[in-house]
């Protein structure tokens, strides 16, 4: 192919780059190169409808095949980027193959870490379709689950299991649930919720082996466990970036404009560290998130740049889960606040917390209260003003803001 754009990864958000890339009007060459062999599709999915058997495989491409070749946007599946030789802007995949960029867009995405105990290999692990079917699968016959790891993703997989009829145990290390992500507020919902399904919760609990059909913790005592899955946090896949002499924290590192520390290549999705001024100041205010939204968002902001008209992104974040029967929305990072305002009632199912530090707005959670969590976005993408005393008034009408 000639030079145009190149992106690697074909996940959400090398998807989105692609076809954000002909929607600013961009004219050139666009291949998307992805390791697996199904054309890009929805992954949030895989740990709800889909593990459940209520979403068909059908359904999970995020757009019909035929529409790539109707923008003219190339697909190369199951090939591997093995080289970036970024002073030539050429790529080499492992077949041998070397091809030329103008622009190259780095959607390599992460990985599931994983365990580091006796019996390890026997946890089964979701990143990908096929994780998903061999779930599946292994669920269809078991009667025993544990889940290790009490992460969104680990309690997406423990309600799913509970609502096929399993006997499901989570694990977690830390003292409580989703304990990077929410608040202890959130933490004690969710865990006072699955145990309302029947869901066992352990916390703050060590694993010394994971045996043919059971769970050893480090006090010796056991649980049964048909099936293990682990959902232990994931690893930004930036060693192509390294070797090729781009600069890496903890993820590719890039600028405002999403713009690694070469010119001509650009980082985006849950690989990308950026500066982000929703970020706890103490931590440097550069973050990597792992987001439907956060890949969305940032495709559109480097298909602007590559068409000329660059703007700094500065989306604000937000995040969602569904468990049993609560739509979980976040908008924005709570880490750092220092008061709390509750509208609604939690005991109801139906509240949001709003966050604020040094009286200033930061973020907001929201349990099946979607008008809230709309609003909340739309306030901090504005960077209007919400006092704790109109979030805490429900005669308030947040829209005023």
């Amino acid at each position: 192919m000639s030079a145009g754009v190149v992106i690697i990864g074909g996940g959400q958000a090398g998807a989105e780059a692609a076809s954000a890339l002909r929607a600013q009007g961009y004219e050139k060459p666009i291949l998307l190169i992805g390791d697996e062999n199904q054309a890009p599709y929805q992954r949030p999915p895989l740990s709800k409808a889909y593990l459940m058997g209520t979403l068909d495989a059908e359904r999970l491409p995020l757009r019909a095949e035929s529409l790539y070749d109707k923008q003219h946007i190339e697909l190369l599946l199951g090939q591997t980027v093995v080289d970036i030789a970024a002073p030539l802007q050429r790529i080499r995949l492992r077949s041998g193959s070397v091809l030329p960029y103008e622009h190259l867009i780095l959607a390599t995405g992460a990985r599931n870490r994983l365990l580091q105990i006796k019996g390890s290999e026997r946890a089964l692990y979701l990143r990908t379709l096929p994780d998903a079917d061999t779930i599946r699968e292994r669920l269809a016959s078991a009667t025993s689950v544990a889940v290790i790891g009490g992460g969104f993703i680990g309690l997406e997989i423990a309600a799913a299991a509970r609502k096929l009829g399993k006997q499901v145990c989570v694990i977690e290390a830390a003292p409580r649930l989703m304990a990077r992500a929410v608040s202890p507020l959130l933490s004690d919902f969710f865990r006072d919720a699955h145990e309302k399904e029947g869901v066992e919760i352990l916390l703050a609990t060590g694993i010394e082996e994971i045996e043919d059909a059971a769970i050893r913790f480090t006090d010796g005592s056991r649980r049964a466990a048909e099936v293990v899955l682990a959902g232990i946090g994931v690893v930004p896949n930036v060693e192509l970036a390294r070797a090729a002499g781009l600069a890496v924290g903890n993820g590719i590192a890039v600028d405002e404009f999403l713009i690694t520390s070469d010119p001509n290549i650009f980082a985006i999705g849950d690989c990308a560290e950026f500066p982000c001024v929703f970020a706890n100041a103490r931590a440097g205010g550069r973050v990597r998130l792992e987001s439907v939204q956060n890949a969305v968002d940032q495709a559109k902001c480097v298909a602007r740049g590559i068409e000329g008209t660059p703007e700094p992104y500065r989306d604000p974040p937000w995040f969602w889960t569904d468990q049993y029967n609560y739509r979980f929305q976040m908008a924005g990072l709570s880490n750092g606040h220092d008061e709390t305002i509750v509208r609604g009632d939690a005991a109801s199912g139906k509240f949001t917390a709003f966050y604020f530090k040094d009286k200033r707005f930061i973020a907001a959670d929201s349990v099946n209260r979607f008008a809230d969590h709309i609003a909340a976005r739309k306030i901090l993408g504005s960077g209007t003003k919400l006092t704790p005393e109109q979030a805490g008034d429900e005669a308030f009408d947040l829209k005023r803001v």
